[in-house]
């Protein structure tokens, strides 16, 4: 008996076999492809992405170009040769047919008169055939068979019924290829059969179709050549861009990319990119000044805490060490606000805000204003003028619209005479929707070219001044920088005396 573990039965299939259709790979085996994914690489070998899609995607644009206008180029020949063919068949058959008609109606006429000459004469190659009301042949052109009419009795009336031409093969009948027939009634019961080959026509037909087979694919070549050329010459300016964007780098920072002379889009997109680059230029060179005039500014401190405690360090017998401890901190307060200035330069031209909420500047005013009055004896006094009505709210950093007004406040009590003045307003000469703050000293004021000079950073009119008071130059281009951010802005007048500073902000909605 055989054995029947030697054939064992094959396992129905279960919930585990149907949770794991794929096998497990052994060890050193590779990982059978899922369904619907591509096989995986073999080690060191490129992986593989295939389908026309991936292999269409990474074509060159011209190559693309070109394909697609020849592609839609063929696609509009082969329609335009099909309707050019149907139209010339059908022009070419309703030509015949006029004159098959034409030469019925005149056999037709000549059978009712009675003046039907025989044989017919043929004309422009027309067969014809007239039957008696028995159903025979009575009188035909010398072409055609004179015993056996071309339709049979059935099909010749229901052509006189219809009274469309229909094709007839002439074969059967020793006449060379198809016709095209038309029955005509007369009188006395006289039937009158016209009809022409249709040789002629099929034959114009095929040669015009074996032209248009034989011209198209040359005309199509000259087109894909003549696209690739002038798709090559459309994108030559692109390449160029390429190749100049390619040139710019770190040691070529100056350098623009080439414009093509024509006023197109790629005209536009290199006028734009060499507008970026001198946008890039320009922030670099900001970046740079600020980072040197911050070096600059920083060594200053620097070396006179340096100085100082080599000094003191040096001759420890006769120094005052609570007056060097005095100055060495005063530097250090130096280094601290010139360390906070250019972090809130750096946030600030991130162009973000720390929070936004409701700011009333008039509040703001009067607390600076008592502030100053209150707390420090500097000389001058510090007033507000509030205009009356309610008071105006922007949406804003209130920090940040602080440092704007103390910074204003500090810059006009260096030059002020006697007094400053905070003021402010809703509308006016703004407009309606924008809040005015204003800072006025009665100093001596700037001139109006270097009114606008001195927002710029690191900038001093008065530098030995500016120093000894522990500025940096870098107030005003705070103030600029925040008001800015909060969708404002800021300009100098002549307060006549003395200088006033305009902030405008919109008003929260």
């Amino acid at each position: 008996m055989p054995d029947p573990s030697a054939h064992p039965r094959p396992l129905a299939p279960g919930p585990s076999a149907a949770a794991t259709p794929v096998a497990a790979a052994q060890p050193g085996e590779r990982e059978p492809a899922r369904p619907g994914e591509s096989e995986p690489a073999r080690p060191g070998e490129p992986r593989r992405t295939g389908g026309p899609v991936a292999w269409w995607r990474r074509r060159s644009l011209r190559f693309r170009l070109t394909a697609t206008a020849t592609a839609v180029l063929a696609l509009a020949l082969a329609v335009s040769a099909y309707v050019f063919v149907m139209v010339l068949g059908e022009s070419l058959i309703r030509n015949i047919d006029d004159q098959v008609y034409q030469r019925g109606r005149e056999i037709v006429a000549l059978s009712d008169a009675g003046r039907l000459p025989d044989p017919v004469t043929s004309v422009n190659n027309t067969i014809v055939q007239v039957l008696g009301p028995d159903g025979r042949i009575v009188d035909a052109t010398s072409d055609t068979d004179r015993l056996v009419p071309l339709l049979p009795a059935r099909a010749r009336e229901s052509a006189v019924r219809t009274g469309a031409p229909q094709f007839v093969n002439g074969r059967p009948y020793a006449l060379p290829g198809p016709l095209r027939v038309r029955v005509l009634s007369a009188d006395h019961g006289v039937t009158v059969i016209v009809a022409r080959s249709f040789t002629e026509v099929e034959s114009s037909l095929v040669t015009t179709g074996h032209v248009l087979l034989a011209g198209m694919p040359l005309l199509l070549a000259l087109l894909a050549a003549a696209s690739w050329l002038v798709i090559g010459r459309t994108l030559r300016p692109i390449t160029s861009l390429r190749r100049g964007a390619a040139a710019v780098g770190g040691t070529a920072r100056s350098r623009r990319l080439p414009v093509p002379e024509a006023r197109d889009e790629v005209h536009a997109l290199a006028t734009t990119l060499n507008d970026m680059l001198g946008r890039l230029e320009e922030a670099e060179a900001r970046q740079r000044a600020l980072v040197s005039d911050a070096a600059h500014e920083l060594r200053s401190p620097l070396a006179s805490i340096r100085l100082q405690l080599e000094v003191a360090l040096s001759h420890p017998e006769g120094q005052d060490w609570n007056e060097t401890a005095e100055g060495v901190l005063e530097d250090t307060l130096r280094l601290s606000r010139l360390a906070e200035d250019l972090l809130a330069l750096a946030r600030l031209d991130e162009g973000r805000l720390s929070r936004r909420e409701p700011v009333d500047l008039g509040d703001l005013a009067r607390r600076t204003a008592e502030r100053y009055d209150l707390g420090l004896d500097l000389g001058s006094g510090v007033g507000s003028d509030l205009a009356p009505g309610p008071p105006p709210v922007v949406l804003g950093d209130a920090l940040d619209l602080r440092r704007v007004l103390t910074n204003l406040v500090d810059n006009a009590l260096r030059h002020a005479a006697s007094a400053v003045r905070i003021g402010v307003r809703t509308g006016g000469a703004a407009g309606a929707g924008v809040a005015e703050l204003t800072v006025t000293d009665d100093g001596p004021g700037i001139p109006p070219e270097d009114r606008e000079r001195v927002f710029d950073r690191f900038t001093r009119l008065d530098d030995a001044r500016s120093r000894d008071d522990g500025g940096a130059g870098l107030g005003l281009a705070i103030v600029r920088t925040t008001v800015e951010a909060h969708g404002g802005t800021v300009h100098l007048e002549d307060a006549s005396p003395g200088l006033r500073a305009v902030v405008r902000l919109p008003l929260a909605r």
